[in-house]
């Protein structure tokens, strides 16, 4: 292993660091051998600590030493279009300090079909997509770009690794390895990145499959946590009201997702201002809204730049719209009080200091919010879990989350969106809603500080999954051997212990076979030859 860690990259490549970087962080430096010895790795680092050009870099290396035009030999899968968008942005950087003629490519459910056409007609080198993208990829003539690939890196892999997506995922993987065969000497390379899960041995096994090696590159640090959890009420039990772990009352209350302690719901503006007259303090025994709103909106225009964290899409709009309008109302009393001194005008200027961001969002207004954000424009972003994987959201000091993370993963990795630089202290407040909420947080903070995360653990023969591949594989492919389907459906690790018995269950249910008259009216969606043992789309 070479002492110095950018000793086998070019020199173009190796000035370009040295004139933008101090050094190589510690993820960078440990990878970077293993990688350049063409090993699958798994990169696990905190937040900011550079990982994702620890995995890139090689490749990008490699392309500039190496060109060759009209073939993608680098794909790179992130779970997320936000986070693919984002990492096309900040390869801008390192390839116009490298200078070398590296084409970049962009493959979502976004992408315009202009866009798509122009990739088959010339190929990038690198192709960044998500999973369901790259499985609609291996089942259409754009699988033809991707036989020359090299180079495979599933980015925030802990994020897909524990469910169904995941083990898709894998299962297209195995199909882009065999593709890759075809043409390639040697074997796909597969970078995966991670935050920090336990075990690693299991996610490794995870990315490359139970029949090959997985070098675990393991920082072993944690970021330092700035974290307190916020109780804007004394109480959060009312005598005489419904106990709020109880179910909610008339679907209004929290058990029922309203995210109110009774069931009266969200209060007017004008009482949460108390600028009606009413009793502000009566308010929040009603509902513990008007006691977090003030605290929230304290805290955003306490930092430059917030991420408020929700646990769903109706929330998001929801509360970026009372920031809204409180922030406006408190805005135009303060310029009452400034002027004549009558109070707040009737009509109160909008004052947008937060917006929403989620999955369901046009790309087009996603990018836009995303650009606020980092540019210190907007104040604040109420976001789901659409920005809590990697993206670099650049100075944002502050990270707040109403409700439980529900998990300690999902906690840190939310959190971790401040002070995303290296060593930078990420700081978060907690807000509960309701008292079960309240006990959720505590043990999930105290977890976050200790490092005690979840255990990974991989679903196993998701056999919808595994049909939905099936049906795909023989829609690209003219007629396949079972046996060989069966040997590929195992290389991937959800799937190792899969049984052929299992697998003819499959067969039989997509050929039509089925164990009721109930199913009767559903279409076989192949044709299976048990004689040859062949399948083929019907």
């Amino acid at each position: 292993m070479h002492a110095d860690p950018l000793a086998t990259f070019t020199p173009s490549v190796r000035d370009w660091f040295l004139r933008a970087f101090a050094e190589p962080t510690a993820a960078q430096t440990q990878a970077w051998p293993a990688i350049a010895r063409g090993e699958n790795v798994l990169l696990s680092a905190p937040t900011g600590s550079g990982k994702t050009l620890a995995a890139f870099l090689w490749g990008l290396d490699r392309l500039v030493a190496d060109p060759s035009e009209g073939r993608t030999r680098l794909v790179y899968v992130s779970p997320l279009k936000a986070l693919s968008y984002d990492i096309e942005r900040n390869l801008r950087a390192p390839l116009r300090g490298i200078g070398g003629e590296v084409s970049v490519a962009i493959r979502t459910g976004d992408t315009p079909q202009r866009e798509r056409q122009q990739m088959l007609r010339t190929p990038p080198d690198v192709l960044i997509t998500t999973p369901e993208s790259l499985y609609l990829m291996l089942t259409s003539r754009a699988r033809e770009m991707l036989g020359a690939a090299e180079w495979v890196i599933v980015d925030e892999v802990h994020a897909v690794a524990q469910t169904k997506r995941g083990a898709h995922l894998a299962l297209t993987l195995e199909r882009l390895e065999a593709l890759a065969a075809v043409q390639a000497p040697q074997p796909l390379q597969r970078i995966g990145l991670s935050a920090t899960q336990r075990p690693l041995e299991e996610v490794g096994r995870y990315l490359v499959g139970p029949s090959r090696e997985c070098t675990i590159v393991d920082t072993g640090l944690r970021k330092p946590l700035d974290l307190e959890i916020r109780v804007p009420v004394e109480d959060m039990r009312e005598p005489g009201e419904h106990d709020v772990v109880d179910p909610a009352v008339g679907g209004m209350g929290t058990a029922a997702g309203g995210g109110d302690l009774v069931g009266r719901g969200i209060e007017p503006v004008s009482d949460l201002a108390g600028t009606d007259g009413s009793d502000p303090a009566a308010a929040t025994r009603r509902s513990i809204w008007p006691a977090i709103y003030p605290e929230l909106l304290e805290l955003v225009r306490a930092h430059r730049s917030t991420i408020l964290f929700v646990n769903n899409r109706r929330g998001a709009e929801r509360l970026a719209a009372r920031l809204n309008e409180l922030a406006a109302a408190a805005d135009a009393s303060d310029a009452g009080k400034q002027g004549n001194g009558s109070g707040p005008p009737e009509t109160i200027a909008p004052a947008e200091i937060a917006r929403a961001h989620h999955g369901s969002l046009a790309r087009e207004e996603r990018l836009v919010v995303e650009e606020e954000l980092k540019s210190g424009r907007l104040p604040c972003l109420v976001a789901t879990s659409s920005l809590e994987l990697g993206i670099d959201m650049g100075a944002v000091d502050l990270v707040i989350q109403v409700e439980s993370p529900k998990s300690v993963t999902r906690g840190l990795q939310r959190i971790g969106r401040a002070g995303h630089g290296v060593g930078e202290v990420s700081k978060g407040r907690i807000f509960p809603k309701f008292r079960a909420d309240l006990l959720e947080c505590a043990v999930v903070a105290r977890r976050m500080r200790e490092g005690l995360i979840e255990e990974t653990v991989v679903p196993r023969n998701p056999l919808d999954v595994l049909a939905q591949q099936i049906v795909a594989m023989t829609a690209a492919d003219e007629e396949l051997s079972v046996p060989a389907v069966h040997d590929l459906v195992r290389r991937a690790y959800p799937f190792a212990e899969l049984g052929r018995e299992l697998l003819d269950s499959v067969l039989d249910m997509l050929d039509g076979r089925y164990p009721s008259e109930q199913f009767a009216e559903l279409r076989p969606r192949i044709v299976w030859d048990r004689v040859n043992d062949t399948i083929r789309a019907r």
